[in-house]
């Protein structure tokens, strides 16, 4: 078989194909129906060599081919069999050891006189190496977000990667129209592909385009090298784009801080600035409301003295006794009233007084307190009070909501010298789920410099003696002790609208209406009443009292010395009417350890300054009695019946 062999190794250049991979030979001698190969093609199909040189049968060449090739493959040596003289095609092969290897085979057919098939020669090559290479750049591209691009100049067409077409938005192929991909840019952006480019290389540029899959508008990036074609055609423009859209949105943010990086450091000094004055502000205020617990406690005992013997002294006076004596009394008892409302005021500002919330309707309360608003307004001042219709019911003591409007009502008095109108209405805010309460009159309204300080204690506009500064400071503590919001606006010579918002309540309470008492005997009928207060004075004054109005009275000056006497066996006690605040034990723990000895104890609590013991967050608790000191002979009188009648199991709460 020399000649065969010569055959088979003259056509090793003739078809060459520029792959270093391992390589071989085939002929295949149709009409003898043999396929010869040479040593390599043996060795890459697995086969004998001495077999393959001699001749095998041809179906050995398609029995090593992967079955997902195989079709394809006979269908082109089909045409070759046919009379087709040029085979190009990349397929795998399966050897014997189980590995999947790629093969090129490249060949040629030939034909006798008759144009009839009697040879079929070629060669193969292993392009395994190659093909990993080019999946590997594939994934890399498509990871990496990379699209790489051919192009010839002079040429209408590009040859791409499907990486290169998904940047673009394309449907994946591996060649596009120029035209195509410069439709891609933005108007006014430039080419994408250019003509004419004969550097070494070209500039990289940067591109806005819009997808054709989405229409989305991004950057990309293109950046590239041309060449003098292998082949002389002409230069050929070798490159990648890439998407850099995240990188163009940073930049343009860096430029814009940049751009105002002053004003934001300005505004950044503004704003510490504020920070820094608002916690002045607040240890400014918790330091004054500190201040206003401790004087209060301290104070209300004293008035609690002043109050009582002043009252007890009146008592006693006939009609025929001096009036000069009355009047000094009578001037006595309104100074220790404005002191009381001015000791009261500081426990507001300093969110620091005892509420007791109910249910309120804030438009029927409003109605209500229109004749009192009218006396109390000058008659050069109208007064309107609008109906509001029914409103959601808010969680407020009424005592002081009534307050609180009274002091904007006085506030708006006070601005309006010349005459005006004062205008107060409730509106429900469905979509913050409040209501709000806006006073507005038609005053001299205020400086923004004054609204900067108009909550601020002691802090008034008006004359020395014509008030404490204290009145706005008390509104705002205590809308904001109930859980609500107060702001104000106001120009100069244009008025003020003062406006309070409290959450509106998801449920409608039932409130019934109480029917106001007539005259009730508050005196009593031998209960036994323990009296434990701390300060001498206003303990002698109470045990006084109640001895007056006919209780058995037994005292104590503080919670141990309580106790002992609750521990025994032959003292029965009605009521424990007890301070709250006292050294060593409070009152709230003194009425704990009290109910444990006699668990049918009724309890009074006695306090100017509650604190935390009975009032959490400034509200009094279920089932706790409180009687706020300074108090006088009827309020007293009053509530330690209102105790003594109640039964028992209305009075206990679990605590």
């Amino acid at each position: 078989m020399p000649e065969d062999d010569d055959r088979l190794h003259g056509d090793r250049d003739r078809f060459a194909v520029g792959e270093s991979g391992a390589s071989g030979l085939w002929d295949w001698d149709i009409i003898a129906g043999l396929l010869r190969t040479d040593e390599g093609f043996a060795d890459l199909y697995g086969i004998d060599r001495a077999a393959a040189r001699a001749g095998v049968d041809p179906k050995l060449f398609f029995s090593r081919i992967h079955a997902d090739d195989r079709a394809r493959l006979k269908i082109a040596v089909a045409g070759i069999l046919s009379g087709a003289e040029i085979f190009s095609k990349e397929f795998r092969i399966v050897r014997p050891d189980g590995t999947v290897r790629w093969m090129l085979g490249r060949g040629q057919g030939h034909q006798n006189a008759d144009d009839e098939p009697i040879r079929f020669t070629g060669k193969l090559v292993d392009v395994t190496e190659r093909r990993r290479a080019q999946e590997r750049l594939r994934i890399a591209q498509t990871a990496g977000g990379v699209g790489t691009f051919e192009h010839i100049d002079g040429f209408a067409t590009v040859a791409v990667s499907a990486q290169f077409c998904r940047v673009l938005g394309l449907h994946p192929t591996d060649v596009l129209p120029v035209t195509t991909i410069n439709a891609a840019v933005c108007s006014g952006e430039g080419a994408l592909i250019p003509a004419g480019y004969s550097a070494d290389r070209v500039p990289p540029a940067d591109f806005r385009i819009r997808r054709g899959s989405d229409g989305a508008e991004r950057w990309i990036a293109r950046r590239g090298e041309a060449a003098v074609d292998d082949e002389g055609i002409g230069h050929r423009f070798i490159g990648v784009i890439y998407d850099v859209t995240e990188a163009k949105e940073a930049q343009a943010q860096l430029r814009e801080w940049n751009e105002t990086l002053e004003s934001r450091v300005e505004e950044a000094i503004r704003e510490r600035s504020r920070a820094e004055d608002a916690l002045r502000q607040a240890q400014k205020m918790e330091a004054v409301g500190q201040l206003t617990g401790g004087i209060a406690h301290d104070f209300n005992n004293l008035l609690t003295v002043i109050i009582g013997n002043v009252e007890t002294v009146g008592r006693r006076l006939d009609s025929h006794d001096d009036p000069r004596v009355r009047r000094a009394l009578d001037n006595a008892a309104k100074g220790a009233a404005r002191a009381a409302a001015l000791t009261q005021r500081l426990l507001a500002f300093s969110r620091r007084q005892p509420l007791d919330p109910k249910p309120v309707e804030v438009g029927r309360l409003l109605m209500g307190m229109s004749d009192l608003l009218t006396r109390a307004i000058n008659e050069s001042i109208a007064v309107h009070v609008p109906a509001s219709g029914d409103l959601p019911h808010i969680e407020v003591d009424p005592h002081q909501l009534e307050n609180a409007i009274l002091n904007l009502a006085v506030n708006a008095r006070d601005a309006m010298t010349e005459g005006g109108s004062l205008t107060i209405q409730a509106s429900s805010d469905s979509s913050k789920r409040e209501i709000v309460i806006t006073v507005t009159d038609t005053g001299c309204g205020m400086s923004a410099e004054t609204m900067e300080k108009v909550f601020d204690p002691f802090f008034t506009t008006k004359e020395v003696g014509k008030g404490t500064g204290l009145g706005l400071s008390m509104v705002h503590g205590f809308v904001m002790q109930s859980g609500g919001r107060i702001a104000i606006d106001s120009e100069l010579g244009k008025g003020t609208t003062i406006t309070m918002a409290f959450p509106s309540l998801s449920i409608t309470p039932d409130v019934q209406d109480k029917d106001v008492a007539g005259f009730v005997d508050h005196n009593g009928s031998g209960e036994t009443i323990m009296v434990v207060e701390d300060d001498e004075d206003v303990r002698a004054y109470s045990v006084g009292l109640l001895r007056e109005l006919g209780y058995r009275v037994i005292e104590a000056t503080d919670g141990e010395a309580a106790l002992r006497l609750l521990e025994r066996a032959d003292q029965h006690i009605d009521l424990l009417l007890t301070d709250v605040v006292m050294p060593a034990m409070s009152g709230r723990e003194l009425a704990d350890r009290a109910r444990l000895l006699q668990g049918e104890l009724r309890i009074l609590f006695i306090s100017g300054y509650p604190r935390e013991e009975i009032a959490k967050n400034g509200r009094i608790e279920a089932g706790i009695d409180l009687l706020g000191k300074p108090f006088g002979f009827v309020a007293l009188s009053e509530k330690v019946r209102q105790v003594l009648d109640r039964p028992l199991s209305s009075d206990r709460t679990d605590r």
